[in-house]
């Protein structure tokens, strides 16, 4: 599979994941990734290589949170907190997208 194939697969994967989710939140991560993944359609192989295995790391986990069944556990728990570390490995830019994705979820 080339690289054009996988990042076709885990964009879909996402996609489906996300069906998952409330009807709110499915239709502000949508958005999300479809702009992030065209966003990053002509980055470098080592910026593309980041960012393959982060969304990689979404989808494994959103797929743990979700169950078997593609609904939220008892617990209703989506996401995971950002730490530190990472918040401080992020540009300006995502930082603010961050901040604007707070504030429609808040919605």
């Amino acid at each position: 599979m080339n690289h054009g194939q996988k990042v076709r697969v885990l964009y879909k994967t996402i996609l489906r994941l996300h069906r998952g989710l409330p009807e709110a939140l499915q239709e502000l991560g949508n958005t999300y990734v479809k702009d992030e993944f065209k966003r990053h359609k002509n980055c470098s192989p080592t910026e593309s290589q980041k960012f393959m295995s982060e969304w990689a790391g979404y989808a494994i986990n959103l797929a743990q949170q979700l169950g078997l069944r593609g609904k939220p556990g008892p617990v209703g728990m989506l996401g995971e907190d950002l730490t530190e570390s990472q918040l401080n490995h992020f540009r300006d830019e995502q930082i603010a997208q961050l901040y604007e994705l707070l504030q429609e979820a808040k919605r």
